[in-house]
């Protein structure tokens, strides 16, 4: 096995949720060009990156909504490229997307026990699930209001529960801050880093906040043009030369 990225324990297979040498092209545009992502439970890695760099791409191919052109992604050892996503979520492996996709009319706690039903849980199993974690994000408060009627902060806190509700290992967080105000950026860093220290899963946070993934994140990786152009802490991230280059936009040599 490589040594590991700097920052990073050695860990075993089970703990760990990777894609290796991953290439996924559309009508002869690369989108992928090889890429190796690596992300252990109980730790937020960011993936950041200027727009069209491949970041969605990379996320949906992991989560199971593409299928790579090359490579393999791994879970705790085991080769699940091209497994469906409800699959992929009955053996710990969740995501949240950036519009949400919350049932407008059912309740909040209704929309969490989905989610658990879902990945096999059994009806008491699930409400009580839903029960804990609404509490733990601080939305018991809105649990039979309509989803459709939250404000906008509490639709991303809804898309987190959602995605705990399914026991994961893995939560790949889809830009979950987007909209998101100043003032609201700071409990939501909270809520990140209660899912990797009070829930004890792997965290992959995609978002073009800096300063939250800076903030959030053990280790972060760089995508531009499809290619991973970096990884480290952010502190070596904030000193990278390439990664500065791909945010002004200009030609790297």
């Amino acid at each position: 096995m490589p040594p590991a990225p700097s920052g990073v324990a050695e860990r075993g297979p089970a703990e760990t949720l990777r894609a290796l040498g991953v290439s996924r092209s559309f009508a002869g545009i690369v989108a992928l060009n090889e890429v190796t992502l690596e992300l252990h439970r109980q730790e937020v890695v960011g993936l950041i990156g200027p727009n069209g760099a491949g970041k969605s791409t990379l996320v949906n191919v992991i989560s199971g909504f593409d299928t790579p052109d090359t490579g393999v992604v791994e879970l705790g050892g085991v080769e699940i490229t091209g497994l469906p996503p409800h699959r992929l979520g009955r053996i710990g492996l969740a995501r949240t997307f950036q519009q949400g996709h919350a049932f407008p009319r059912l309740p909040v706690r209704e929309n969490v026990e989905v989610s658990a039903l879902g990945v096999g849980a059994p009806p008491g199993e699930a409400r009580a699930r839903a029960d804990r974690i609404l509490s733990v994000l601080e939305l018991s408060h809105v649990a039979n209001q309509p989803a459709g009627t939250l404000p906008h902060g509490h639709q991303r806190k809804l898309g987190v529960a959602r995605a705990l509700a399914t026991s994961p290992r893995f939560i790949l967080l889809d830009e979950p801050a987007a909209g998101l105000n100043d003032a609201e950026i700071p409990d939501f860093l909270v809520v990140i880093r209660s899912m990797r220290d009070d829930h004890g899963v792997g965290v992959l946070l995609i978002d073009h906040n800096v300063s939250l993934i800076m903030s959030a994140c053990d280790r972060i990786h760089v995508l531009d043009q499809g290619t991973m152009i970096a990884q480290g802490t952010p502190e070596e991230i904030s000193r990278d030369p390439d990664v500065a280059t791909a945010y002004l936009g200009t030609t790297r040599a």
